[in-house]
């Protein structure tokens, strides 16, 4: 309808656990990027949602730096994987996790989802 503005309306859902998956871009699973791997095995058990965050700059354990500097563009720059869900839902994925992994680090912290949906501003009131 015109003149209906948007309304932003937030509400706290639950406690969830965001699983923090940091690896490189050259990791490979079954011959394809294992972030890709990783992103498509927790869509198939139907988790909450997966983002991969690529990194211009990073370094690990063995202290390589990854860059994507101009004159040395690296094919191995640091992804990060973050995956919110309920805490059963990480911890079941977890050991499904440690058989896709050669290496990388993950880590779990517990968060607050909140959710934010846009619907129609009340209509003012007629004077």
């Amino acid at each position: 309808m015109p003149g209906k503005e948007l309304d932003i309306t937030m509400q706290i859902l639950h406690e969830a656990v965001l699983l923090r998956i940091f690896l490189g871009e050259s990791d490979r699973y079954e011959h394809k990027p294992l972030y890709e791997a990783i992103v498509l095995k927790a869509r198939e058990l139907h988790l909450a949602g997966a983002t991969v965050l690529r990194g211009p700059m990073g370094f690990g354990k063995s202290s390589r730096l990854h860059t994507a500097k101009i004159l040395r563009l690296s094919l191995d720059l640091p992804l990060v994987i973050e995956i919110v869900d309920s805490e059963e839902k990480i911890q079941s994925f977890l050991p499904v996790l440690d058989q896709m992994m050669g290496g990388g680090l993950v880590t779990l912290e517990k968060v607050k989802v909140i959710e934010y949906r846009a619907g129609s501003a009340p209509e003012p009131p007629e004077t």
